[in-house]
Protein backbone atom coordinates (compact mmCIF):
# COMPACT_ATOMS: atom_id res chain seq x y z
CA UNK A 1 0.00 0.00 0.00
CA UNK A 2 0.91 3.65 -0.75
CA UNK A 3 2.46 5.32 2.35
CA UNK A 4 3.62 8.96 1.52
CA UNK A 5 2.15 11.52 -1.19
CA UNK A 6 4.21 14.18 -2.33
CA UNK A 7 2.32 17.23 -3.36
CA UNK A 8 3.72 20.13 -5.31
CA UNK A 9 2.17 23.34 -7.62
CA UNK A 10 3.90 24.41 -10.11
CA UNK A 11 2.99 27.08 -13.04
CA UNK A 12 1.40 30.50 -12.21
CA UNK A 13 -0.54 30.91 -9.06
CA UNK A 14 -4.60 30.76 -9.18
CA UNK A 15 -6.95 31.34 -6.42
CA UNK A 16 -7.44 27.77 -4.88
CA UNK A 17 -4.21 26.49 -4.82
CA UNK A 18 -3.96 26.16 -0.84
CA UNK A 19 -7.65 24.60 -0.93
CA UNK A 20 -6.52 21.83 -2.95
CA UNK A 21 -3.44 21.19 -0.51
CA UNK A 22 -5.77 21.64 2.69
CA UNK A 23 -7.65 19.03 0.89
CA UNK A 24 -5.28 16.70 -0.13
CA UNK A 25 -3.49 16.21 3.45
CA UNK A 26 -6.36 16.11 5.45
CA UNK A 27 -7.94 13.17 2.99
CA UNK A 28 -4.81 11.63 2.95
CA UNK A 29 -4.06 11.25 6.73
CA UNK A 30 -7.30 11.51 8.25
CA UNK A 31 -9.09 8.81 5.88
CA UNK A 32 -6.20 6.92 4.50
CA UNK A 33 -3.80 7.13 7.27
CA UNK A 34 -0.99 8.40 4.41
CA UNK A 35 1.86 10.96 5.15
CA UNK A 36 1.86 13.97 3.19
CA UNK A 37 5.28 15.58 2.11
CA UNK A 38 4.85 19.32 0.42
CA UNK A 39 7.43 19.66 -2.26
CA UNK A 40 8.11 23.58 -2.85
CA UNK A 41 8.55 26.01 -5.98
CA UNK A 42 7.11 23.28 -7.96
CA UNK A 43 9.09 19.95 -9.35
CA UNK A 44 12.56 22.51 -8.61
CA UNK A 45 11.90 21.04 -5.18
CA UNK A 46 12.74 17.46 -5.76
CA UNK A 47 16.24 18.91 -6.92
CA UNK A 48 19.54 19.19 -5.59
CA UNK A 49 19.26 19.72 -1.77
CA UNK A 50 15.31 19.09 -1.94
CA UNK A 51 13.50 21.65 -0.62
CA UNK A 52 10.05 19.59 1.29
CA UNK A 53 8.02 19.22 4.64
CA UNK A 54 5.95 17.09 6.01
CA UNK A 55 2.25 18.22 5.96
CA UNK A 56 -0.13 17.61 9.07
CA UNK A 57 -3.74 18.67 9.29
CA UNK A 58 -2.78 21.60 11.69
CA UNK A 59 -0.18 23.00 9.04
CA UNK A 60 -3.41 23.58 6.61
CA UNK A 61 -5.21 24.88 9.23
CA UNK A 62 -7.11 28.11 8.10
CA UNK A 63 -5.99 27.50 4.46
CA UNK A 64 -9.13 27.08 2.69
CA UNK A 65 -9.82 31.18 1.73
CA UNK A 66 -6.17 31.64 1.71
CA UNK A 67 -4.64 32.47 -1.77
CA UNK A 68 -1.64 31.65 -3.43
CA UNK A 69 0.58 28.67 -2.30
CA UNK A 70 2.47 27.57 1.05
CA UNK A 71 4.39 25.34 -1.24
CA UNK A 72 5.63 28.33 -3.59
CA UNK A 73 5.59 27.80 -7.65
CA UNK A 74 7.82 28.38 -10.88
CA UNK A 75 6.56 29.04 -14.14
CA UNK A 76 9.54 27.30 -15.80
CA UNK A 77 12.55 25.42 -14.77
CA UNK A 78 15.21 22.74 -15.22
CA UNK A 79 12.64 19.94 -16.72
CA UNK A 80 11.99 22.11 -19.58
CA UNK A 81 13.91 21.28 -22.77
CA UNK A 82 15.49 24.52 -24.58
CA UNK A 83 18.37 25.43 -26.86
CA UNK A 84 21.29 27.30 -24.68
CA UNK A 85 24.22 28.40 -26.59
CA UNK A 86 23.00 26.50 -29.41
CA UNK A 87 23.64 23.32 -27.98
CA UNK A 88 20.12 21.18 -26.69
CA UNK A 89 19.69 21.17 -23.01
CA UNK A 90 18.84 17.20 -22.30
CA UNK A 91 16.69 16.39 -19.62
CA UNK A 92 16.54 12.53 -18.36
CA UNK A 93 19.40 13.13 -15.80
CA UNK A 94 17.11 15.75 -14.34
CA UNK A 95 14.50 13.89 -14.42
CA UNK A 96 16.33 10.53 -13.26
CA UNK A 97 17.49 13.05 -10.04
CA UNK A 98 14.33 13.49 -9.28
CA UNK A 99 12.81 10.31 -9.15
CA UNK A 100 16.19 8.98 -6.70
CA UNK A 101 15.63 12.35 -4.53
CA UNK A 102 12.19 10.91 -4.19
CA UNK A 103 13.03 7.45 -3.10
CA UNK A 104 15.50 9.08 -0.50
CA UNK A 105 12.11 10.98 0.87
CA UNK A 106 9.80 7.85 0.54
CA UNK A 107 7.14 9.67 -1.31
CA UNK A 108 5.46 6.83 -3.41
CA UNK A 109 2.75 9.18 -5.36
CA UNK A 110 2.68 12.90 -6.87
CA UNK A 111 -0.12 14.74 -6.96
CA UNK A 112 0.90 18.31 -9.09
CA UNK A 113 -1.07 20.79 -8.98
CA UNK A 114 -0.73 22.97 -12.43
CA UNK A 115 -2.00 23.97 -16.28
CA UNK A 116 -0.38 22.37 -19.52
CA UNK A 117 2.77 23.15 -18.48
CA UNK A 118 2.92 21.32 -15.31
CA UNK A 119 1.15 18.26 -16.35
CA UNK A 120 2.95 17.47 -19.47
CA UNK A 121 6.38 17.81 -16.73
CA UNK A 122 4.30 15.15 -14.93
CA UNK A 123 2.83 12.89 -17.65
CA UNK A 124 7.17 12.68 -18.09
CA UNK A 125 7.27 11.17 -14.58
CA UNK A 126 4.63 8.76 -14.67
CA UNK A 127 6.05 7.72 -17.90
CA UNK A 128 9.28 6.80 -16.09
CA UNK A 129 7.76 4.84 -13.46
CA UNK A 130 6.19 7.37 -10.79
CA UNK A 131 2.59 7.18 -9.85
CA UNK A 132 1.21 10.90 -10.56
CA UNK A 133 -2.19 12.22 -10.39
CA UNK A 134 -2.80 15.30 -11.87
CA UNK A 135 -5.29 18.72 -10.67
CA UNK A 136 -6.19 21.50 -13.07
CA UNK A 137 -5.21 24.49 -12.34
CA UNK A 138 -5.35 27.72 -14.68
CA UNK A 139 -7.33 30.78 -14.22
CA UNK A 140 -7.77 30.73 -18.37
CA UNK A 141 -9.88 27.41 -18.62
CA UNK A 142 -8.19 26.03 -20.99
CA UNK A 143 -7.20 22.44 -20.06
CA UNK A 144 -8.90 19.97 -21.98
CA UNK A 145 -11.04 17.17 -20.71
CA UNK A 146 -12.79 19.24 -17.89
CA UNK A 147 -15.78 21.27 -17.80
CA UNK A 148 -13.78 23.66 -15.06
CA UNK A 149 -10.55 24.06 -13.77
CA UNK A 150 -10.51 25.80 -10.58
CA UNK A 151 -9.46 29.36 -10.12
CA UNK A 152 -11.19 30.25 -13.44
CA UNK A 153 -14.35 31.41 -11.54
CA UNK A 154 -12.83 33.42 -9.46
CA UNK A 155 -10.74 35.34 -11.80
CA UNK A 156 -14.10 35.76 -13.11
CA UNK A 157 -15.91 37.46 -10.70
CA UNK A 158 -12.58 39.86 -10.25
CA UNK A 159 -12.66 40.73 -14.48
CA UNK A 160 -16.95 41.00 -13.84
CA UNK A 161 -16.56 43.44 -10.95
CA UNK A 162 -13.91 45.84 -13.00
CA UNK A 163 -16.66 46.39 -15.86
CA UNK A 164 -19.14 46.95 -13.33
CA UNK A 165 -16.34 49.68 -11.93
CA UNK A 166 -15.65 50.86 -15.37
CA UNK A 167 -19.29 51.09 -16.56
CA UNK A 168 -19.73 53.86 -14.16
CA UNK A 169 -16.64 56.04 -15.16
CA UNK A 170 -17.25 55.49 -18.78
CA UNK A 171 -20.83 56.60 -18.85
CA UNK A 172 -20.10 59.63 -16.79
CA UNK A 173 -17.15 60.76 -19.03
CA UNK A 174 -18.58 59.62 -22.29
CA UNK A 175 -15.69 57.36 -22.69
CA UNK A 176 -14.61 54.25 -25.01
CA UNK A 177 -13.14 51.88 -21.80
CA UNK A 178 -10.88 49.22 -22.33
CA UNK A 179 -10.28 46.41 -20.04
CA UNK A 180 -7.50 43.93 -21.32
CA UNK A 181 -7.71 40.58 -19.31
CA UNK A 182 -5.76 37.00 -19.51
CA UNK A 183 -5.71 34.81 -22.02
CA UNK A 184 -3.12 33.37 -23.95
CA UNK A 185 -4.63 30.83 -26.86
CA UNK A 186 -8.67 30.92 -25.47
CA UNK A 187 -10.67 33.80 -24.63
CA UNK A 188 -12.56 32.04 -21.59
CA UNK A 189 -12.07 34.61 -19.44
CA UNK A 190 -12.95 37.52 -22.03
CA UNK A 191 -16.41 35.80 -23.27
CA UNK A 192 -17.88 35.41 -19.88
CA UNK A 193 -16.94 38.17 -18.12
CA UNK A 194 -17.69 40.14 -21.28
CA UNK A 195 -21.28 38.50 -21.09
CA UNK A 196 -21.74 39.06 -17.47
CA UNK A 197 -20.43 42.79 -17.27
CA UNK A 198 -22.47 44.28 -20.05
CA UNK A 199 -19.75 44.53 -22.40
CA UNK A 200 -20.79 45.93 -25.73
CA UNK A 201 -17.34 44.44 -28.05
CA UNK A 202 -15.55 41.05 -26.64
CA UNK A 203 -12.18 40.49 -28.77
CA UNK A 204 -10.81 37.10 -28.06
CA UNK A 205 -8.32 34.97 -29.74
CA UNK A 206 -10.61 32.67 -31.21
CA UNK A 207 -11.87 35.34 -33.51
CA UNK A 208 -9.28 37.66 -35.46
CA UNK A 209 -10.63 41.02 -35.43
CA UNK A 210 -11.10 44.17 -37.68
CA UNK A 211 -10.34 47.26 -36.58
CA UNK A 212 -13.18 48.58 -38.83
CA UNK A 213 -15.38 46.77 -37.49
CA UNK A 214 -14.84 47.75 -33.22
CA UNK A 215 -14.71 51.51 -34.46
CA UNK A 216 -18.40 50.66 -36.61
CA UNK A 217 -20.02 49.42 -33.09
CA UNK A 218 -19.24 52.54 -31.42
CA UNK A 219 -19.80 54.11 -34.18
CA UNK A 220 -23.01 52.45 -33.86
CA UNK A 221 -23.65 53.27 -30.48
CA UNK A 222 -23.07 57.15 -30.92
CA UNK A 223 -25.85 56.77 -33.04
CA UNK A 224 -28.57 55.03 -30.94
CA UNK A 225 -27.45 57.72 -28.20
CA UNK A 226 -25.62 55.78 -26.12
CA UNK A 227 -22.27 57.50 -25.64
CA UNK A 228 -19.90 54.93 -24.15
CA UNK A 229 -18.62 51.40 -24.84
CA UNK A 230 -17.05 48.89 -22.83
CA UNK A 231 -14.72 46.27 -24.76
CA UNK A 232 -13.01 43.58 -23.01
CA UNK A 233 -9.89 42.36 -24.89
CA UNK A 234 -7.94 39.16 -23.83
CA UNK A 235 -4.69 39.62 -24.04
CA UNK A 236 -3.66 37.09 -26.82
CA UNK A 237 -6.68 38.71 -29.46
CA UNK A 238 -5.18 39.35 -32.55
CA UNK A 239 -5.94 42.19 -35.03
CA UNK A 240 -6.81 41.03 -38.91
CA UNK A 241 -3.32 40.72 -40.85
CA UNK A 242 -1.09 42.14 -37.63
CA UNK A 243 0.69 39.51 -34.90
CA UNK A 244 0.53 39.01 -31.30
CA UNK A 245 1.45 42.30 -28.91
CA UNK A 246 3.98 40.89 -26.31
CA UNK A 247 4.90 43.15 -23.64
CA UNK A 248 8.38 40.85 -23.53
CA UNK A 249 9.33 38.42 -25.88
CA UNK A 250 11.04 36.26 -23.52
CA UNK A 251 14.48 34.56 -23.49
CA UNK A 252 16.12 30.99 -23.23
CA UNK A 253 15.26 31.51 -19.22
CA UNK A 254 12.19 33.38 -19.75
CA UNK A 255 8.77 32.30 -21.38
CA UNK A 256 7.88 34.76 -23.84
CA UNK A 257 4.64 37.01 -22.06
CA UNK A 258 1.66 38.85 -23.98
CA UNK A 259 0.02 42.03 -22.86
CA UNK A 260 -0.47 45.66 -24.18
CA UNK A 261 -3.00 44.87 -27.18
CA UNK A 262 -5.21 47.00 -25.00
CA UNK A 263 -3.30 50.29 -25.21
CA UNK A 264 -2.59 49.12 -29.20
CA UNK A 265 -6.48 49.66 -29.17
CA UNK A 266 -6.86 52.69 -27.34
CA UNK A 267 -4.60 54.96 -29.30
CA UNK A 268 -5.57 53.08 -32.81
CA UNK A 269 -10.01 53.07 -32.07
CA UNK A 270 -8.91 57.33 -30.42
CA UNK A 271 -7.53 58.43 -34.16
CA UNK A 272 -10.70 56.09 -36.02
CA UNK A 273 -13.43 57.22 -33.83
CA UNK A 274 -12.22 60.89 -32.39
CA UNK A 275 -13.46 59.56 -28.76
CA UNK A 276 -11.67 59.04 -25.57
CA UNK A 277 -10.63 56.16 -24.80
CA UNK A 278 -8.81 54.82 -22.03
CA UNK A 279 -7.68 51.41 -21.01
CA UNK A 280 -7.21 49.49 -17.88
CA UNK A 281 -4.95 45.96 -17.73
CA UNK A 282 -6.03 43.83 -15.05
CA UNK A 283 -3.45 41.75 -15.29
CA UNK A 284 -1.84 39.56 -12.10
CA UNK A 285 -5.70 40.77 -10.01
CA UNK A 286 -6.74 38.26 -11.83
CA UNK A 287 -4.68 35.56 -10.35
CA UNK A 288 -4.26 36.55 -6.55
CA UNK A 289 -5.93 37.22 -3.53
CA UNK A 290 -8.93 34.92 -1.66
CA UNK A 291 -10.39 31.62 -3.90
CA UNK A 292 -14.48 32.43 -4.22
CA UNK A 293 -17.13 30.10 -2.28
CA UNK A 294 -17.13 27.88 -5.67
CA UNK A 295 -13.39 27.35 -6.42
CA UNK A 296 -12.97 26.33 -2.63
CA UNK A 297 -15.63 24.10 -3.23
CA UNK A 298 -14.49 23.03 -6.38
CA UNK A 299 -10.54 23.02 -5.26
CA UNK A 300 -11.89 20.82 -2.00
CA UNK A 301 -13.49 18.17 -4.19
CA UNK A 302 -10.47 17.71 -6.77
CA UNK A 303 -8.20 17.24 -3.92
CA UNK A 304 -10.16 14.71 -2.37
CA UNK A 305 -10.94 12.72 -5.28
CA UNK A 306 -6.85 13.54 -6.14
CA UNK A 307 -5.82 11.06 -2.75
CA UNK A 308 -8.88 8.64 -3.64
CA UNK A 309 -7.05 8.24 -6.78
CA UNK A 310 -4.04 7.46 -5.20
CA UNK A 311 -5.39 4.96 -3.21
CA UNK A 312 -7.16 3.01 -5.87
CA UNK A 313 -3.72 2.36 -7.30
CA UNK A 314 -4.78 5.02 -10.65
CA UNK A 315 -1.62 6.88 -12.06
CA UNK A 316 -1.11 9.09 -15.07
CA UNK A 317 -4.40 10.64 -14.78
CA UNK A 318 -5.93 14.10 -14.10
CA UNK A 319 -8.94 14.86 -11.91
CA UNK A 320 -11.80 16.30 -14.08
CA UNK A 321 -15.19 18.18 -13.90
CA UNK A 322 -17.56 16.45 -16.51
CA UNK A 323 -21.58 16.60 -16.66
CA UNK A 324 -21.14 17.48 -12.70
CA UNK A 325 -19.22 15.11 -11.29
CA UNK A 326 -15.23 14.49 -10.63
CA UNK A 327 -13.46 12.01 -12.56
CA UNK A 328 -10.33 10.68 -13.86
CA UNK A 329 -9.15 11.36 -17.12
CA UNK A 330 -6.05 10.59 -18.79
CA UNK A 331 -3.36 12.66 -18.28
CA UNK A 332 -2.19 12.12 -22.24
CA UNK A 333 -5.87 13.52 -23.05
CA UNK A 334 -5.79 16.68 -20.93
CA UNK A 335 -2.41 17.91 -22.38
CA UNK A 336 -2.82 17.28 -26.03
CA UNK A 337 -4.69 20.53 -26.49
CA UNK A 338 -5.71 23.54 -25.56
CA UNK A 339 -9.40 23.70 -25.08
CA UNK A 340 -10.72 26.99 -26.67
CA UNK A 341 -13.72 28.85 -27.27
CA UNK A 342 -15.97 27.78 -30.17
CA UNK A 343 -16.69 30.26 -32.66
CA UNK A 344 -20.52 29.01 -33.30
CA UNK A 345 -20.90 27.87 -29.75
CA UNK A 346 -23.61 28.67 -27.34
CA UNK A 347 -21.63 31.06 -25.60
CA UNK A 348 -20.76 33.24 -28.67
CA UNK A 349 -24.25 33.08 -29.99
CA UNK A 350 -25.72 34.28 -26.60
CA UNK A 351 -23.21 37.02 -26.78
CA UNK A 352 -24.28 38.01 -30.18
CA UNK A 353 -27.75 37.59 -29.61
CA UNK A 354 -27.55 40.34 -27.20
CA UNK A 355 -25.84 42.94 -29.34
CA UNK A 356 -22.20 42.26 -28.17
CA UNK A 357 -19.76 42.56 -31.40
CA UNK A 358 -16.84 40.12 -31.85
CA UNK A 359 -15.23 42.90 -34.10
CA UNK A 360 -15.16 40.45 -37.21
CA UNK A 361 -15.01 41.44 -40.25
CA UNK A 362 -18.80 39.94 -41.17
CA UNK A 363 -19.74 41.23 -37.92
CA UNK A 364 -22.85 42.84 -39.21
CA UNK A 365 -24.21 39.71 -40.59
CA UNK A 366 -24.66 38.21 -37.05
CA UNK A 367 -26.85 41.22 -36.17
CA UNK A 368 -30.12 42.84 -37.12
CA UNK A 369 -30.31 46.20 -38.52
CA UNK A 370 -31.20 48.21 -35.38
Amino acid sequence: MLGTIGILTGGGDAPGLNAVIRAVVKTATCEHGMRVIGVEDGFEGLLGATRTRLLSPSDVRGLLPRGGTILGTRNRGNFVERIEDGVKREVESVYQEAISNMKVLGIDALVALGGEGTLTIANEFHKRGVCVIGVPKTIDNDLACTELTFGFVTALDIATEALDRLHTTAESHDRVMILEVMGRHAGWIALHSGIAGGADVILIPEIPFSLEAVAEKIRARDLTGSNFSIIVVAEGAVEIGHDLVYQDKGDVHHAPRLGGIGHHLQHDLEDLTGRETRCVVLGHLQRGGRPNAFDRMLATNYGTYAVRAVAQGESGVMVALQAGDVVTVPLTEAIKGIKTVPPNGQLVRTARDTGISFGAPDEASYHKPQ
